[in-house]
């Protein structure tokens, strides 16, 4: 890997990893390092500050960056661009009492595909859904408040995804300025949402475009998921 992490400014970068401990700390750094390959400076020339509703910002030279931080148990994922307001969640795939918490939070349609699958991909496909909304709250500045767990996220073209392959990034349905998408990663083991708030009517936003989406803003949108090494981040 590249001492700093990234990729272009035109593209959403998602990097994660495993971690055993202090996940807070080790993607700040992540952040930081990720914003300082895109900009072409040191790490050093940038910071991580909070808005006072907790969204995080960049200070220095990464100001004009958008990003996003995560982190669960023993994962942590972050997110960088250059482009609009911007997403990420990470979750650790575990058993749930997927059928139940599908109907009790999830829209009616969303719920219905989740308890329609075999039981055993119950679980994963909750979380699928429930990472990308994390990430639509979190592009939206608002989380999961004013009705954020019944706000509809695309369902997957075809299930089960497979491990590493990002699902395409589709726009949400009623909100066009929106996409979304998700990942497995880890072996199964962890699920990561996205997304990115275009801020316009997105007229010319595609319903489902892989591996660009257009969002009507400036540019194509290009979702690059990469896994780093927790040794790298000390």
């Amino acid at each position: 890997m590249d001492r700093h992490p990234g990729g272009s400014p035109d593209t959403v970068t998602v990097l994660w990893c495993t971690t055993d401990g202090d996940e807070r700390r080790k993607a700040h750094t992540l952040v930081v390092r990720a914003a300082a390959g895109l900009m072409g400076v040191a790490p050093s020339e940038i910071w991580l500050e909070h808005e006072a509703g907790g969204r995080p910002v960049l200070g220095g030279a990464g100001k004009s960056l958008h990003v996003s931080v995560t982190h669960a148990r023993g994962a942590l994922a972050v997110a960088v661009t250059g482009l609009a307001p911007v997403g990420v969640d990470v979750e650790v795939v575990r058993r749930l009492r997927a059928a139940a918490m599908s109907r009790a939070w999830l829209d009616p349609a969303e719920a219905a595909w989740v308890t329609a699958l075999p039981e055993d991909d119950q679980s994963v496909a909750f979380l699928w859904l429930w990472t990308q909304k994390e990430s639509v709250g979190k592009a939206l500045g608002q989380g999961l408040r004013r009705g954020g767990m019944s706000r509809r996220v695309p369902l997957p073209g075809q299930w089960p995804p497979r491990d590493g392959t990002l699902s395409a990034p589709r726009r949400l349905p009623g909100d066009p300025g929106v996409v979304s998408a998700a990942v497995v990663v880890g072996g199964g083991r962890h699920v990561i949402g996205v997304a990115l708030h275009g801020g316009t009517g997105g007229a010319s936003c595609a319903d489902d475009v892989r591996p660009d989406v257009r969002l009507g803003v400036r540019r194509d949108v290009r979702l690059d998921v990469r896994e780093v090494s927790p040794t790298e981040l000390g």
